[in-house]
């Protein structure tokens, strides 16, 4: 049988997966000596015993503790359960991973009517007992019977109004007796001390289970099958006096990352009252100045943890009487700027290295440094949470098309763009929004891909809000209504959507965010590029530290409001001779384009992917829409409407899309290789170096990649001839579909390079609608059918095995191909860090995602030095 129960000094910091975090911290902090109230940890293992029993403790952990409370009570000098030398415990939860307040603790057990009288005898303090007796009252009724915590709030405030008192500070021993007398009437707690400390061990388990750990396990990406230690520790008592008190405490400033002692204090006063913000808590050093020799005491010990654990520390302590104790260290959290701040900071002080300080910082901290993000500490009226596609803080006037999105935002208004969903012809209104808001769609639906590659705030898949456009609003089940004009805030990092302008805290870099992103490229071995398809984006990405282009999905040069007139007339000609003179109009914009790109990434790969979208998904739907195009190209808006309902498909992200577009209407693909050539080329003569390499999308199999490949290689011979210039260029294939990463041996041979399109291999996978599984994913989540949601991080088991399987084939086949990704995956750590694992050459995101990228890739790296 695995042993269940350790004391203090049978544990160490190396211990959090078997004693939790906090348990194997206070083990360790007692083998270095530190004043730390002894006691014992019930391991994370005998709770997954627990719930796996159907929440029954093991038969024998009763008295397996009761082994380990002996021997506390010789150590502390005194007896649980005896009124004449009482002793009480805290129990607290500690998981493996901190999971600060989201779980239950007890403090002060132990007490009863006969002990709380026996605990003044003693002490000689009667306040102080009877205050600790109405705590622990007031907690065990709400952590282990469920008892609203708020019947005693509302108790106590009446009790006060009544006498008179201000704050707890003016209650006396006679005032808490009263109150104690009335929180009986409230909850029927058991006498004896020992029943106590089962039923806490208990609750505290089941607090593993609590809406809110669920929760934040979810959003920290958590394991949830951890479980919790219980800790079992002597109270020590921060109302004991005037010369007690209670307070927490930072190594250095959780905010700002500064290098100086940082915290708060309370005198007289217990730790939850910090905590609770009962009471305004002085500066530590108030402390100083009244007790001079604790606050020395309290100095050199959180010097000692912080080069100790190497990392900042957040403590908790209290002082009793006169004499320092320390109750619990952890690494402290802390915001974004303030990580990359302090792991420089300690880089150059000596305490870790380059490698250490990468893996110290998260993506989270990372987007402090590249969008704005709502304030946390702001108060927030949300009305609806949807998927997070795009992050930071947006606020604006809501606008319910692009159209309005453009006057308002001409007219000097920052808008949120609110759309049941967004289209390509959205991209205009996109452009210019802060924040764009669906209530459809997926983390790699249009609008997700579309913002994130701007860099715009984006909530998608708010099936919360009821959208509508004409109408010009949006509205909850709970009838809340944002109407057109109304000020709203989006986080685009937490799905939130807010009413009014919540505060937010503006992004900008700094010298420690650079050195970081130097020492992330010393350290990496995949390269980071970027999807880009406008100068913007580009310089935007190389900015940011790209190198090169992984996408770039040329339909998109195509939407522009000067442009999309003519890609329409092109897709409804019904000659060849027709269709050419559109082509060749569409040409030049591509070809001015992709010369933009060219310069921006010069003497980096620009990866072109051939049109790829469904014809159908250019034509207008309206008919308003269709009326102006008729107008505009001079056919009659019935024949419009007659091609456009021949083009529509019944599940179009499976249909006329892709390479099957090269195949049928070959002028297209030739007109796209005569711009990416003609491009080139008039680079090479301006003196860049370009290196373009053409990316067909979405084969199955090696035929289609040889007739595309025949059609390109005769276009650039003839274009490279009449110049006679010598253009690079590679061929390759954007491996979407599984039949293509199941036959990748076959296309080897044919290709120079293949690029991992795991948004739409995701999809073919899984049979999930990426646009539409915003409907259901939530509810999967919920449930647990699945454990993350694979358009957001790559699902490893099965997309994941495809792609192994079609790199370990074709490498087989043929050496050299460059493989990378280039679908949404490509900026999320945790793929991330797979994509490292299984050999890919490079990975290809949104611009704004490439210094995320290139610490992931550094700390994939440093991950497998580690091992």
């Amino acid at each position: 049988m695995a042993k269940r129960v350790y004391l203090f000094d049978e544990g160490s910091k190396d211990d959090r997966d078997l004693l939790g975090g906090k348990g194997a911290n206070l083990c360790e902090m007692t083998s270095l000596g530190l004043p730390v109230p002894y006691g014992f940890i019930i391991t994370t293992g005998t709770c997954r015993e627990y719930f796996q029993a159907g929440n029954k403790l093991p038969s024998l952990l009763e008295q397996e503790y009761r082994v380990a409370l002996d021997l506390v009570e010789k150590k502390m000098g005194a007896r649980f359960g005896d009124p004449e030398n009482p002793l009480l415990f805290s129990v607290r939860s500690g998981a493996p991973v901190s999971m600060p307040g989201m779980m239950n603790t007890i403090l002060n057990l132990g007490l009863n009517d006969e002990i709380t009288e026996g605990l003044a005898l003693k002490t000689g303090n009667p306040r102080f007992a009877y205050d600790s007796y109405r705590r622990f009252i007031q907690m065990f009724a709400d952590v282990v019977l469920d008892v609203d915590g708020h019947k005693f709030e509302h108790e106590l405030a009446r009790y006060k109004q009544a006498n008179n008192k201000s704050g707890d500070v003016d209650m006396t021993a006679e005032d808490w007796r009263e109150i104690v007398a009335v929180y009986k009437t409230l909850a029927d707690l058991p006498e004896d001390p020992f029943v106590q400390l089962k039923m806490a061990v208990e609750a505290v388990f089941r607090s593993w289970h609590t809406p809110r750990a669920v929760v934040y396990r979810e959003m920290n990406n958590i394991d949830d099958s951890l479980g919790t230690a219980v800790g079992v520790q002597a109270m020590v008592f921060g109302n004991f006096g005037d010369e007690s008190g209670s307070g927490v405490a930072f190594t250095r400033n959780p905010a700002t990352g500064e290098h100086r002692f940082f915290g708060e204090y309370l005198f007289n006063a217990a730790g939850e009252d910090v905590v609770a913000g009962i009471r305004t808590p002085l500066p530590v050093s108030a402390l100083q100045e009244r007790m001079p020799e604790v606050y020395d005491q309290l100095f050199k010990t959180q010097s000692l943890l912080e080069k100790h654990y190497r990392d900042m520390q957040d403590i908790e302590f209290t002082v009793q009487d006169g004499k320092f104790f320390m109750l619990q260290t952890r690494s402290g959290k802390r915001t974004g700027r303030a990580s990359i701040k302090i792991a420089v900071d300690m880089v150059k002080e000596g305490l870790i290295t380059e490698r250490e300080a990468l893996m110290r910082v998260s993506p989270e901290h990372v987007e402090a440094f590249l969008h704005p993000m709502v304030d946390p500490s702001a108060k927030r009226d949300i009305i609806a949470t949807g998927l997070p596609a795009s992050p930071g803080g947006a606020t604006g006037k809501a606008v319910f098309s692009a159209e309005e999105a453009e006057s308002e935002s001409a007219a000097g208004h920052s808008v949120i763009l609110l759309r049941r969903e967004t289209t390509p012809e959205d991209i205009h209104g996109m452009r210019v929004a802060a924040g764009v808001l669906t209530e459809l769609g997926g983390m790699t639906s249009h609008a997700a891909v579309v913002a994130r590659g701007m860099g715009v705030c984006a909530i998608t898949g708010c099936g919360a809000l009821s959208i509508d456009t004409a109408a010009g609003t949006a509205t909850t089940a709970e009838g809340v209504s944002v109407k057109r004009g109304d000020i709203i805030t989006l986080d685009g990092t937490s799905g939130e959507v807010m009413l009014g302008d919540i505060a937010k805290i503006e992004a900008s870099s700094s010298t420690d965010f650079q050195e970081l992103l130097g020492w992330a490229d010393k350290h990496r071995r995949l390269r980071v590029r970027a999807n880009a398809e406008t100068p913007e984006d580009a310089a935007k990405a190389r900015e940011l530290g790209a190198e090169g282009i992984g996408l770039c999905r040329t339909e998109h040069m195509f939407f522009a409001a000067d442009r999309i007139g003519v890609m329409r007339a092109m897709i409804l000609s019904e000659t060849d001779e027709e269709r050419q003179t559109f082509l060749d109009k569409l040409q030049v914009f591509q070809h001015d384009d992709i010369l933009e790109l060219f310069k921006v990434m010069d003497g980096l790969p620009v990866t072109i992917r051939l049109l790829d979208p469904p014809l159908h998904e250019f034509l207008p739907q309206s008919g308003e829409d269709i009326d102006a195009l008729s107008a505009q190209i001079g056919k009659p808006a019935s024949q419009i409407r007659e091609i456009t309902q021949r083009l529509s498909e019944v599940n179009p992200m499976l249909g006329f899309r892709g390479c099957r577009l090269s195949v049928v209407y070959p002028k297209i693909t030739e007109m796209q290789v005569k711009a990416i050539i003609s491009a080139a080329a008039e680079a090479i003569e301006a003196g860049y170096r370009p290196l373009p390499e053409i990316m067909i999308p979405l084969v199955i199999n090696v035929r289609e990649i040889r007739l595309i490949t025949e059609i390109i290689d005769k276009c650039i011979r003839e274009m490279a001839g009449a110049r006679s210039l010598s253009i690079r260029y590679k061929i390759g294939t954007m491996m979407e579909t599984p039949r293509a990463t199941l036959g990748a041996d076959r296309l080897a041979p044919e290709v120079e390079f293949m690029s991992f399109g795991t948004n739409d291999l995701t999809q073919m996978t899984y049979g999930f609608s990426r646009d539409d599984a915003g409907k259901f994913i939530p509810k999967y989540l919920k449930e647990k059918l699945i454990d993350v949601d694979p358009f957001v991080s790559l699902d490893q088991r099965a997309v994941g095995r495809l792609m192994e399987i079609a790199i370990t084939e074709s490498r087989g086949k043929k050496k050299g191909i460059k493989y990378g990704i280039c679908g949404e995956h490509g900026g999320d750590p945790r793929s991330i860090q797979f994509c490292h694992d299984i050999g890919l050459h490079y990975v290809s995101c949104s611009p704004f995602r490439v210094p995320i990228a290139r610490i992931a890739a550094a700390q994939a790296n440093v991950g497998d030095e580690k091992t």
